[in-house]
């Protein structure tokens, strides 16, 4: 355990930090998950909502450094693909 301040401050902020990426990336898969359920029942306006909000989920996880930006790229070219099939 750290015996500076500064040390101290920093070990908390490491906490919170770590605990709003895992949120992050939870809400993320959540999302993936729920977009491919769609999917598979073959409504496509629902599926276009649910992929437009994982792209957005993707593009600010990304944007901050939660993920890196070529792997939302990746999810997000994967997820174009997955809803072509149910056009």
């Amino acid at each position: 355990m750290a015996n500076i301040q500064s040390a101290k401050k920093r070990a908390r902020q490491n906490i919170k930090r770590r605990d709003h990426n895992r949120e992050v990336k939870d809400g993320i898969k959540k999302q993936l998950k729920t977009f491919y359920r769609t999917i598979e029942e073959g409504n496509y306006d629902k599926a276009r909502e649910e992929y437009n909000t994982a792209a957005s989920k993707l593009d600010k996880a990304a944007k901050t450094n939660i993920i890196h930006k070529n792997k939302a790229a990746r999810k997000k070219s994967q997820l174009a693909k997955a809803l072509k099939t149910i056009e």
